[in-house]
């Protein structure tokens, strides 16, 4: 009984937001350890959590710089909560993980995010895909973006991945390769606020290149 109830509070809360209050920033975190007052509904509260914050992937509370969102920010701990009640929840690392990296830049949140996601879905070509764009292009970490493609091209990704790969391991072309991915990332995705910003990033790339 006590589990239907705090359950039923749950929906409550996260279904039926006032407007208002949305229009005025009050974007709530779920409590902490969660999980473990789910009472066997993890994956029900995943998916009503998951509907909340496809609402808002591109919400940031408090920004240090253009598109630049501070850490440990309502996405990333949205996220987290989703994906500790369901591990499994594809979605929320595939989705979620490139909206923290491309929409909101919280750097810190998509590195744990995607971190989770290879651990729990470790066949998952995609999700380690996109996680290699983030360690290469944002955290500037190639040979764990590298290791990335590796695991992606071994399974199921392109075989182009592991040539890649290799480049990334000799720290060769970079820039042109986070735009190669950048684009397959724009030709696979269906979300319109995702598609927008990650053509951003390539037009910034453009912007930023070294004149010859």
């Amino acid at each position: 009984m006590l589990g239907i109830f705090s359950f039923s509070l749950l929906v409550i809360s996260l279904r039926n937001f006032p407007p208002q209050s949305l229009n005025q920033g009050a974007y709530i975190a779920p409590p902490p350890m969660l999980e473990r007052m789910s009472f066997g509904y993890s994956e029900v509260i995943a998916d009503v959590l998951w509907i909340r914050t496809i609402q808002d992937l591109d919400y940031c509370e408090k920004s240090v710089g253009e598109n630049i969102c501070v850490g440990d920010s309502w996405l990333y701990k949205m996220l987290d909560t989703i994906t500790e009640l369901s591990p499994k929840f594809r979605i929320a690392y595939a989705a979620g993980g490139l909206a923290l990296t491309v929409i909101i830049s919280d750097i810190d949140g998509a590195t744990k995010i995607f971190e989770k996601g290879v651990k729990e879905l470790p066949q998952d070509w995609p999700i380690a895909y996109r996680a290699a764009y983030h360690y290469m292009y944002e955290v500037k970490d190639n040979k764990r973006a590298a290791d990335l493609l590796v695991q992606a091209g071994k399974n199921g990704g392109p075989p182009w991945f592991l040539t890649l790969a290799g480049r990334l391991y000799s720290d060769a072309g970079n820039l042109e390769l986070a735009e190669s991915v950048l684009q397959d990332m724009i030709n696979t995705e269906q979300d319109p606020v995702l598609i927008k910003r990650l053509q951003d990033k390539i037009e910034s790339m453009k912007k930023a290149k070294p004149t010859k």
